[in-house]
């Protein structure tokens, strides 16, 4: 029990060792394990989102969205990194390689699935309306679609956050990966704060995730505990992607 302590008490002097005044603080090394778990996530969304989005909506390419970003999830991160160093070299951009080599497959998974997914009545009351493709896509599919994407986006973002300890490996001195792997130096009650320091981070990404993805779905769909309703009658929707149209029953005002 003592050592939690100890642990608690490093994070309070901000992992200042007495005696060893020279050594980074805890705070700058949560900061710059932020940065990089940002900086892979924006990465992995602008790569896979839109591609699951269309695959999605067009029903095409299940392979790719899920076979293959299942083969992307199997490969280790040590692997990555290995391999990466012939490439990249030791440094931060291999790390940003296999924490995005990560975070892909779960958003491009989860977007595939939750647009390919959409009840089709609900899109063709939609089509029927004289929506585009681009308006379903984003009037219709993706709001139904947002628990299902979130989803994906919180995972990855879980595991990039668990696993950005590994940048350590490859020389670059800016993660608490740097603490958890420098024992000697920090000792037991040092690796114990920072890994409490990675949970509270991961904790914390988990919350502000579930806020945003509160935000972005449409307050109609939102069950009174906060979820999400999974079915709406088909007039609904579409009378909520083209509003003055329909009734609530989807009958024709007159």
């Amino acid at each position: 029990m003592h050592v939690f302590i100890d642990a608690f008490r490093f994070i309070a002097r901000n992992g200042q060792i007495p005696g060893q005044p020279h050594l980074t603080t805890l705070s700058y090394y949560s900061l710059e394990t932020a940065k990089i778990a940002a900086y892979a996530m924006a990465i992995s969304i602008a790569i896979a989102l839109p591609i699951g989005l269309w695959l999605g909506h067009i029903h095409r390419g299940s392979f790719v969205a899920i076979n293959a970003g299942n083969v992307w999830r199997a490969l280790p991160s040590l692997a990555v990194l290995a391999i990466g160093v012939a490439f990249l070299g030791l440094g931060v951009a291999n790390v940003l390689l296999a924490l995005v080599v990560l975070a892909v497959p779960p958003i491009l998974t989860n977007a595939y699935v939750g647009i390919d997914q959409v009840d089709p009545t609900v899109v063709d009351a939609a089509r029927g309306q004289g929506l585009t493709g681009w308006q379903v896509l984003r009037e219709v599919e993706l709001p139904l679609a947002v628990p299902l994407v979130m989803a994906g986006v919180r995972t990855a973002a879980l595991f990039v956050i668990s696993t950005t300890t590994i940048a350590a490996l490859t020389g670059y001195a800016g993660s608490l990966g740097e603490i958890i792997n420098d024992e000697a130096t920090y000792h037991l009650s040092g690796v114990l704060g920072a890994a409490i320091c990675i949970a509270a981070l991961a904790l914390a990404v988990e919350v502000l995730l579930a806020g945003v993805q509160r935000a972005l779905t449409p307050a109609p769909l939102r069950s009174r505990r906060g979820g999400v309703i999974e079915t709406l009658p088909v007039g609904w929707i579409a009378a909520a992607a083209a509003p003055g149209r329909l009734t609530h029953k989807g009958q024709e005002e007159t």
